[in-house]
């Protein structure tokens, strides 16, 4: 039992490092960052990608347009959401205005006044007869 929780100790620590090294990974010198990192070989090998990462214009670019891709995607489903919501909203509005409509002529109302009343169309409201 003892030995497992060692490994869990590890871990911790391990994990302690990865989460320095990605809030930390462009912040701290390169001297500190490397002494942090020096007992943790997985993340020091990340950090040494990440350097060659940003070293690359090329990589640094493609990195700028994947991101443009991400949030203009992400725009994308906001806008078209949007554009559903509102047809739904004008298909529930309208649904409204029939049934507005259906009653009014139930209670005898003057078609004309229908139409003015509902915002429906004088063709739309006489077709309810």
């Amino acid at each position: 039992m003892r030995n497992e929780l060692s490994g869990l100790d590890q871990f911790g620590l391990d994990l302690q490092r990865w989460m320095q090294f990605w809030v930390f990974g462009d912040k701290l010198e390169e001297n500190k960052m490397s002494t942090m990192l020096q007992d943790c070989p997985p993340v020091q090998s990340a950090y040494e990608e990440y350097k060659r990462f940003v070293a690359d214009p090329a990589m640094r670019e493609k990195a700028k347009a994947r991101e443009r891709f991400l949030i203009d995607q992400q725009l994308n489903i906001n806008e078209a959401r949007e554009e559903g919501e509102a047809r739904g909203e004008a298909r529930g509005e309208a649904k409204k205005a029939l049934e507005t409509a259906r009653n009014m002529m139930q209670e005898g109302f003057d078609i004309a006044v229908i139409a003015r009343m509902t915002g429906l169309p004088l063709s739309e409201v006489e077709q309810l007869r």
